[in-house]
């Protein structure tokens, strides 16, 4: 497995590879529109000119991504993404550890994710991200924030 920066041209694949990840999101959580889902090859493409955004590929195929955005002297993680059949294969922690390494001016790396994800907060505890806080979104979600 490689990782690497994406590039534009990575854009659909990438979002292709996210939908297909989200859609086990979408079903705990039963809200088909949660943001990964309903986001265009043209945001996708945008993030990737204006963030950190690596991808994982093996023989050539795109098998995970994530996103680091600079905010302040923190950076927000967003969209970690391995695919279905390339889970707990350890391409989540790659891409989290190689975005750390990435981005060396952050002073903290910032996260989200749903209440019901254990095997998220498994993952994001097992590399030092502890939780800040929570954030009540609606009667089926609950978004826990965690900082490493």
């Amino acid at each position: 497995m490689e990782i690497e920066r994406a590039v534009a041209a990575d854009a659909g694949e990438i979002l292709t590879l996210q939908r297909a990840a989200y859609v086990s999101e979408a079903q705990l959580y039963g809200d088909p529109f949660i943001a990964p889902l309903v986001e265009s090859a043209e945001q996708v493409r945008k993030a990737i000119e204006t963030a950190t955004v690596l991808k994982a590929t093996e023989s050539g195929r795109i098998v995970g991504a994530v996103r680091g955005q600079p905010a302040g002297t923190a950076c927000l993680v967003g969209r970690l993404v391995v695919a279905p059949d390339r889970q707990g294969a350890g391409i989540g922690t790659a891409l989290l550890t190689a975005l750390h390494e990435q981005v060396p001016e952050a002073t903290a790396f910032d996260l989200f994710t749903g209440h019901l994800s254990e095997g998220n907060l498994r993952l994001y505890r097992r590399l030092g991200y502890k939780e800040t806080h929570r954030e009540r979104m609606d009667d089926h979600l609950t978004l826990v924030h965690m900082r490493r």
